[in-house]
């Protein structure tokens, strides 16, 4: 299923109470932005989560639904509060509101890119930014809370995935495991999104397939995983973050020739992920 706001993949038959969403790996940029940015093609893409939803295109085939962004994050981000607008760059924008991610330039309407970047002269109209969030944000909110809703209705809990990259120069923060430098972190909310079964499972089965995992540091989960994440209401979420390292040239935005492998070990544990359950409940059919 198709949309201009995001691709929506669902499975033949549904088997599973697991929702996965991709809101950064969004390429399509409108020419009418790209035309008003300083910046080139390459250099406003150093803020999506290039190839994630190719990662987790298993997740039909496991009996789940596939949710992923076509509008670009430098478009506006998806994973943010709709009232995250940033005074630096959206004329009439409150500066009551203003938190940390707002005062870098990650806003709901991004001021920059990776490193700082600008991806604009000057200022936006708040018009401008309004319009970006009924057209872009806003159908993509409805379509993943339907989702989340139905899921529930099916199997009487709903699992988030929320999927995204990392820059491999962020995990330099990041806490070792056993001497090792993680490749994924999971991120709960510290314990607030989800119920601990679930962190514990997804952190199995990473390790299985061969990932080094670290749980909220240096990410703990955004505006997706705290929105939604409702354990005592049966709607867990869990953000996941992969090193784009693995899988990707993060200069130039391609594919290394090691990514199938990559992509072959996440389907595995997209399968695992898939069939989590709760205690009091029964594993999602086959």
């Amino acid at each position: 299923m198709s949309d201009p706001v995001y691709r929506l993949r669902l499975p033949e038959v549904p088997a599973s109470s697991a929702v996965f969403s991709s809101p950064h790996s969004g390429a399509e940029y409108p020419p009418s932005f790209l035309a008003r940015s300083r910046l080139n093609r390459l250099q406003i893409r150093s803020s999506e989560d290039a190839f994630v939803d190719e990662l987790f295109a298993s997740a039909p085939g496991a009996g789940a639904p596939l949710l992923a962004a076509r509008v670009p994050r430098a478009c506006v981000d998806l994973n943010r509060a709709p009232d995250e607008l940033d005074p630096a760059l959206i004329v009439g924008a409150s500066r009551r509101a203003v938190n940390p991610r707002i005062a870098a330039g990650l806003g709901v309407i991004p001021r920059v890119v990776a490193e700082g970047r600008a991806i604009i002269d000057g200022k936006l109209p708040l018009a401008e930014a309004e319009r970006r969030i009924a057209s872009f944000y806003w159908p993509y909110h409805r379509r993943l809370r339907r989702l989340i809703e139905d899921q529930k209705a099916l199997f009487g809990q709903a699992v988030l995935f929320d999927c995204h990259s990392m820059p491999h120069d962020a995990l330099s923060s990041a806490p070792s495991v056993w001497g090792r430098r993680p490749n994924v972190i999971l991120g709960d909310r510290f314990g607030a999104s989800c119920d601990r079964w679930l962190i514990e499972a997804a952190t199995d089965a990473f390790r299985l397939a061969g990932f080094v995992v670290a749980r909220n540091a240096p990410f703990a989960g955004g505006y997706i995983t705290q929105n939604y994440g409702r354990p005592s209401a049966g709607v867990h979420a869990l953000q996941i973050e992969i090193d784009r390292s693995l899988y990707m040239d993060e200069v130039r935005v391609e594919r290394l020739a090691g990514f199938e492998e990559i992509r072959a070990r996440l389907v595995q544990v997209v399968g695992e992920l898939a069939h989590l359950a709760g205690p009091a409940l029964p594993m999602a059919a086959e």
